[in-house]
């Protein structure tokens, strides 16, 4: 592999026009799919049957008439609340309600609005404290949509003199937010970490440029595959951010090597050759690791988590060809300018191996090899108080009402469940068997004597007689723990009554099986991962302990992800720093999320950090010794990495959508302790206590796996060649070593 990358760098390099003109006219094709066909807003959702979803079938088959068409009107709800003691059927209050429901009625588009104090059908609570109005409105389009629902707050607005008035459900799609400035900030931040590591403005903007290409390419072409799949809007999120991040490590990665190689005395051409290849074929492996745990989302079975999955994986492999391809363009544009100033001019014909590492990361590795225990011990602690609140962790498919808990509409569906239970979200429950019609009130007086059940009303009968529905109202929310315990209580007294038997449906039931699924599907993508990264790495580095331990430190990052991640959006620790919703069970599919996209970032570290341990180790150095050579040489690029990760997902986590906002959260805590913790603690100090043994693999074992050669061995048969035309005029054989970033 490390030859094959190497002429295709050299390629790229010698011909740069073909290479820029390619990249254009692939992104002028996707841009002009995308701007003439996308379709960001009309996917189906689709989710594995579920035992709700499958009785929800039979209901419909056995009661068609109440499926049988969709309404083509929409409605809201109007919620009113008496102030202080006061109640809604006072005279006064029932007055001003009146009032209210004239101007409500008055409203455009408005076919119907009922009335909540009328004795045939009334909608008051139990304290008649609150009231509830249903707005119907005809003709509802995109064009006025807004325009209606405004109407309506300005109702609720003027009402709120005399009430709490608040109001319930939506006209149209949720808006999906714009990205702000903390995803510009987070970009600015990078820019200034790259900076600082390359001492060059050249290099800092030339890393920076190749990462938005490659966004840029990535997001149209998703966009343009909208065309012929539609996907969500938000669906883009994932693979934005990710697709930003990866793209400026593995630019970083090669464009280190690439000025080592200069330092080295090698022609632009040469560096850029050996470049491609050693770096290079780190960055094919690292990157292959990220689309593997990215497509593996499709685990789910749900398809927009699928197409979120492949969307990201998609952008990361732009990144990995944009740094492939793109790259070695811009770094035969640069030549020596990529150096800082003072380097530009000097050159050397190799510039010895013994070079004075990092006064700092020397002291550090020395001090976790003469520490390992305490080292281990002090950073597992750490990591462990990180994660503890994993263990109070819930989630839930959605967030009924939505998912703002300041915004109206959820304020009105939580203001109703208080006052009235789950009458929103109902459970339905299908009694099949012969003459159900005279054990209907027997399934009634079973289900009201469980806990967690505010009314039950008995339903329709088929002709037949052998199918009948009951509604159950439940005192709690859908996502509340009571009501998932009622759904299975209920399924627990399926066989209780004899002749029938009874199964549990609704939208309720099925948020709760979904996310039983959703826990089921975790458990199954972890082992896969688990798995997957132990194989991975053995073949990478042939061992299986160290393996082992960057496995084991991996679950240590996600544990301190789901950790964070559950302190800040259900506990609402940082509620006043981080706009996106707080307070509630967290998204059944962001630990998925997390899982996978972080098996791909600490593969990424583990590879550039041991590798290079590896290396020394190879060369005949004692054990200790080559975790100090090694790590004070790859240490610098991957503090570079993680900090450049950390702050654009940091950027993303100030997004007010929920979604991409708890995902960027986990992503900067895993990161953090993946990288800094795990990988610049954990990893050197065990490798220390294990000594020679961490490279132990079975004689058996070392013939059948392949040698990845992922550090370019093959390429140190090619000598270096003689600087040429690129070479400056003014030599000096003196070199300055880079600030920040290590080179061999």
């Amino acid at each position: 592999m490390p030859r094959f990358l190497a002429r295709v760098g050299s390629f790229s390099a010698r011909h740069r026009l073909l290479i820029t003109a390619a990249w254009l006219v692939i992104l002028g094709f996707l841009t002009t799919v995308a701007v003439t066909s996308m379709n960001t807003g009309e996917s189906t959702v689709s989710i594995p049957d579920t035992e709700a979803s499958q009785t929800l079938s039979v209901v419909e088959e056995e009661f068609p008439s109440l499926v049988d068409g969709e309404s083509e009107t929409k409605t809201l709800q109007l919620v009113l609340q008496a102030p202080g003691d006061a109640k809604v059927t006072d005279p006064a209050m029932a007055s001003d309600i009146a009032e209210i429901l004239v101007e409500a009625r008055a409203l455009p588009n408005v076919e119907s609005v009922s009335n909540p104090l009328d004795p045939a059908q009334p909608y008051i609570s139990e304290d008649q404290t609150t009231a509830v109005a249903v707005l119907t409105f005809t003709g509802v389009t995109d064009a006025n949509q807004e325009h209606l629902h405004d109407e309506v707050l300005d109702l609720a607005e003027s009402a709120s003199a005399d009430f709490r008035a608040e109001v319930g459900g939506h006209l149209s799609a949720e808006e999906i937010p714009e990205f702000g400035i903390g995803e510009l900030v987070g970009v600015g931040v990078a820019f200034l970490v790259l900076l600082l590591t390359f001492g060059s403005l050249v290099a800092a903007g030339a890393n920076l440029l190749i990462s938005f290409a490659g966004v840029g390419v990535g997001v149209v072409g998703i966009l343009a595959y909208s065309a012929i799949s539609p996907i969500e809007a938000t669906t883009i999120s994932l693979a934005t951010m990710l697709g930003l991040a990866v793209g400026i490590d593995y630019s970083l990665f090669i464009l280190t090597r690439f000025r080592t190689e200069l330092r080295e005395g090698r022609t632009v051409e040469d560096a850029i050759g050996r470049a491609s290849g050693t770096a290079g074929t780190s960055v094919v492996f690292a990157g292959l690791t990220v689309i593997i745990a990215l497509v593996g989302l499709s685990v789910t079975g749900i398809s927009t988590i699928r197409d979120m999955g492949f969307a990201a994986a998609f952008a990361v492999l732009v990144a990995v060809l944009m740094a492939l391809t793109l790259l070695p363009v811009l770094m035969r544009t640069m030549g020596r300018r990529v150096l800082p100033r003072r380097e530009r001019h000097s050159r050397a014909t190799r510039v010895p191996s013994t070079r004075a590492p990092q006064p700092f990361l020397e002291r550090w590795a020395r001090f976790l090899t003469r520490h390992p225990i305490v080292s281990v011990l002090a950073t597992v602690l750490v990591i462990g108080v990180v994660a503890a609140p994993m263990l109070t962790m819930r989630t839930a498919t959605s967030i009924p009402g939505g998912a703002d808990p300041n915004d109206t509409e959820r304020r009105a569906y939580d203001l109703i469940v208080d006052e009235f239970g789950g009458v929103q979200s109902p459970l339905l429950v299908l009694v099949q068997g012969e003459g159900v019609s005279g054990r209907v009130d027997s399934v009634r007086n079973m289900v009201e004597d469980l806990e967690g059940v505010r009314m039950v009303l008995p339903g329709p009968v088929t002709d037949q007689d052998d199918a009948a529905l009951v509604t159950v109202i439940p005192d709690g929310s859908p996502i509340d723990e009571a009501t998932s315990t009622l759904v299975n209580e209920i399924r627990g007294h399926a066989d209780s009554i004899p002749g029938v038997e009874l199964e549990v449906t609704g939208e309720t039931a099925i948020g709760v099986d979904s996310d039983t699924m959703l826990h089921n599907a975790l458990i199954q993508y972890l082992v896969v991962i688990i798995g997957l990264s132990f194989v991975l790495l053995v073949v990478m580095f042939r061992s299986l302990l160290v393996p082992l331990i960057a496995t084991l430190g991996y679950l240590l990052s996600v544990g301190a992800s789901f950790g964070a991640s559950t302190a800040v959006f259900q506990w609402g620790w940082l509620d006043p720093i981080i706009p996106a919703p707080q307070g509630d069970p967290m998204l059944s599919v962001l630990p998925i999320i997390l899982v996978g996209v972080l098996f791909g970032l600490a593969m990424d570290y583990q590879v550039f950090l041991v590798s290079r341990i590896q290396e020394m180790h190879s060369k005949g150095m004692p054990p200790k010794e080559a975790i100090v050579s090694g790590f004070t040489r790859s240490a610098p690029v991957l503090v570079a990495a993680a900090a450049i990760m950390t702050a654009v997902f940091a950027g993303f986590a100030s997004s007010p959508m929920a979604m991409a906002a708890s995902i960027a959260l986990g992503l900067v805590v895993g990161v953090v302790v993946d990288a800094f913790l795990v990988r610049m603690v954990i990893m050197p100090a065990l490798l220390s206590l294990l000594g020679r043994s961490a490279w132990w693999l079975p004689r058996w074992l070392q013939r059948v796996l392949p040698d990845l050669d992922t550090e370019g061995r093959s390429l140190e048969e090619q000598p270096a060649a003689v600087p040429g035309s690129d070479a400056p005029a003014t030599e000096d054989p003196a070199v300055e070593e880079p600030v920040l970033v290590g080179a061999r």
